[in-house]
């Protein structure tokens, strides 16, 4: 176990510790994560990083630096500071399998601890679980994009937001479907296949492409990727390449060209009838240069001949968006040793959290399609074999009802992954995961995974959790009412 220091979160939940310390206010209290919008405008999310959250949980520590560190801030009580040194999380964690499609306003990890346990944990699980959530479904986007056509090799490293930011990206890009990663640290800690060519920097250095390349597949004869557009793509560069997959093919090794530049798609078409022409038909073409989504999915409907995509920027840093909007908020707190549960109350509709310790059921239908999302509350039970009324969340008048004969099977999908801040089960294998998370994201309709206006999947309340909601929101505006007329 790696040691993480408890520094890692935001001051204000330091002094909000060093407060209820000093008022002996820490019972027992459950927090819910959540977000509210799916990013890129799409249709779900790929919810990741909570293996590596309970990694971080697991080892979290104040070290004698960062207790003197705080001693040197003249803020907290040397009390405090004490309990600090000693401090280990030693909550319960509830959260949906790591790669699992997730939806608005669900909760995807639910925290059990004392107060001060859980409100110092929730800048360091934000900051894991936004960013990775982001990345992964970033990934998987792109991965829907190409339709099949051509696997997609990870090149971020070095357009990242910094080290770690790259790492979390590696091992985010490939749970969402990418086969490779130019990260050679993240191919060690994550075990992600790793991929990589050349630079023109390399052909720059000899006389000709044509010694660039041979000495390359000299080298690397098994890896026999030519980058052609150092000079003239569709001139000196496909002609060098051919004559070096000529000289392979007679050795029974193949070649593959890669392009980082240009009109890709009339270039590969142009490129893949010149490698066909000269009897290479089994040279792989690569592309790179800056792509994202749209541009992928413009290529494959333009028919490009593409075997593999390189993409760095606009997977690793999310793009055209810089954040999931994940937040972590109360849902319920011990009084008088009864579990007492929360709202906060907003102007924006969207903004009035769930309240209570609740559970998450996935319905399905006979194929194992993907039909609807029901948000409960923990100790409720969702009796098979009988319709059930899915409310809206956020208008107490929407509602439909799931008939009996419509789903065939459904799943709580929170499910626990510490107890008293103990990892359960040891985290599965990357490449498990990659592999379970487009399985699982396969059983929902294509209407959800569209690019463009995609159709929006079904998160509902049931009917006590709906009803617990409406009797708080009452109370919560008679007390309004009652203060602004006092």
């Amino acid at each position: 176990m790696k040691e993480k220091s408890a520094l890692i979160t935001d001051f204000y939940e330091l002094t909000m510790m060093h407060g209820y310390y000093l008022e002996q206010h820490d019972s027992k209290a459950v927090f819910d994560m959540f977000y509210r919008n799916n990013p890129f405008q799409g249709g779900y999310t790929i919810f990741t990083g909570i293996e590596e959250l309970i990694d971080k949980l697991e080892g979290l520590r104040f070290s004698d630096s960062d207790i003197e560190y705080l001693r040197s801030l003249s803020i907290f009580d040397e009390g405090f500071l004490e309990y600090l040194r000693d401090y280990r999380f030693h909550g319960d964690v509830y959260a949906f399998d790591e790669g699992t499609p997730a939806f608005p306003g669900e909760p995807l990890i639910r925290v059990e601890s004392d107060l001060m346990d859980a409100q110092l944990v929730e800048t360091l699980l934000l900051n894991t679980v936004n960013f990775e959530t982001l990345i992964a479904t970033k990934a998987s986007r792109m991965v829907l994009a190409t339709k099949g056509h051509g696997s997609i090799m990870e090149f971020g490293l070095r357009r990242a937001q910094g080290e770690n930011g790259a790492h979390s990206a590696s091992r985010a890009s490939f749970i969402g479907g990418t086969k490779s990663t130019s990260n050679t640290y993240a191919g060690k800690k994550f075990g992600i296949p790793v991929s990589g060519t050349m630079a023109h920097s390399w052909i720059m250095s000899y006389h000709s492409e044509e010694e660039a390349f041979r000495k390359f597949v000299e080298i690397y004869p098994d890896n026999g990727i030519l980058l052609i557009d150092t000079y003239d793509t569709l001139g000196s560069g496909i002609e060098a390449a051919i004559k070096i997959g000529l000289e392979q093919k007679a050795k029974g090794k193949r070649i593959g060209v890669r392009i980082d530049s240009g009109d890709l798609s009339y270039l590969t078409k142009e490129i893949r009838s010149r490698l066909d022409n000269a009897g290479l038909e089994d040279a792989t073409i690569c592309v790179s240069n800056d792509l994202t989504e749209e541009i992928i999915r413009s290529l494959v409907s333009d028919g490009a001949p593409i075997d593999s995509w390189g993409i760095g920027t606009h997977l690793v840093t999310g793009g055209n968006q810089a954040s999931l909007n994940g937040v972590y908020k109360l849902s319920a707190k011990e009084e008088n040793g009864v579990m007492i549960p929360c709202l906060k109350v907003s102007n924006s509709y969207e903004k009035t959290t769930n309240p209570g310790i609740k559970q998450v059921y996935r319905f399905f239908d006979e194929n194992g399609g993907a039909l609807a999302d029901l948000i409960t509350l923990a100790d409720e039970e969702i009796e098979s074999g009988k319709n059930i009324t899915f409310y809206h969340p956020f208008s107490t008048a929407d509602f439909f009802i799931m008939k009996k004969g419509r789903y065939s099977t459904f799943k709580p999908m929170l499910t626990k992954k510490m107890e008293n801040g103990k990892r359960i089960s040891p985290a599965p294998e990357l490449k498990e995961i990659q592999r379970s998370s487009a399985e699982k994201l396969a059983a929902f309709d294509k209407s959800y995974k569209r690019q463009i206006n995609p159709h929006i999947y079904k998160v509902s309340l049931s009917e006590k959790l709906r009803n617990l909601k409406t009797e708080l929101l009452v109370k919560t505006r008679t007390k309004e009412s009652e203060v602004k007329n006092s």
